[in-house]
């Protein structure tokens, strides 16, 4: 049965589970904020530019953290592996989430999340307004990867995606 309908506030369970259809990555954005080490677990980030090198991340503006991650200078953004399903539900619930995992603090004082498929280390070039979310775009100054099996997310359920040689 096809199923169509008009963005309204009736209508944001069907939105949500519309948008829930495109695959994304699993990732956590780390800062270092007044009360300490932050974390959050997110879906929004995409790729926006090689040259200069900058990716984006969307927090919600009714998250407790929203105000705190958006106003650190420095982030990190880690791509979260098939193994790492604890520590990215572990930020779905809290902020301080740290424990558990190896971390480590980089020259930036960001908290860096260790042995995910790739990081980006970030510095923050812009912020915009965006409705409910806040779009903060992150200039990459460093990226580190490690041979691992990325998560995927789809539809409320995590995965991975199989490949074919």
């Amino acid at each position: 049965m096809i199923d169509s309908f008009i963005p309204a506030p009736d209508t944001q369970r069907q939105m949500r589970e519309a948008l829930g259809l495109f695959a994304t990555g699993v990732t956590v954005v780390t800062c270092m904020t007044p009360r300490g080490p932050m974390g959050i677990t997110v879906n929004s980030f995409t790729s926006v530019s090689m040259d200069p090198p900058l990716i984006l991340w969307c927090p919600a503006k009714a998250s407790r953290r929203h105000d705190a991650m958006a106003s650190a200078s420095n982030f990190a953004l880690h791509i979260m592996g098939e193994d790492q399903d604890e520590v990215a539900l572990g930020f779905t619930r809290t902020a301080e989430a740290f424990e558990g995992f190896d971390w480590i603090t980089s020259d930036k004082d960001v908290p860096l999340i260790e042995n995910c498929p790739a990081r980006f280390e970030c510095h923050i070039r812009d912020r915009i307004d965006a409705g409910d979310h806040t779009v903060i775009i992150g200039h990459v100054d460093r990226v580190t990867t490690t041979p691992a099996t990325p998560r995927v997310f789809m539809a409320g359920n995590w995965g991975n995606f199989l490949h074919q040689d």
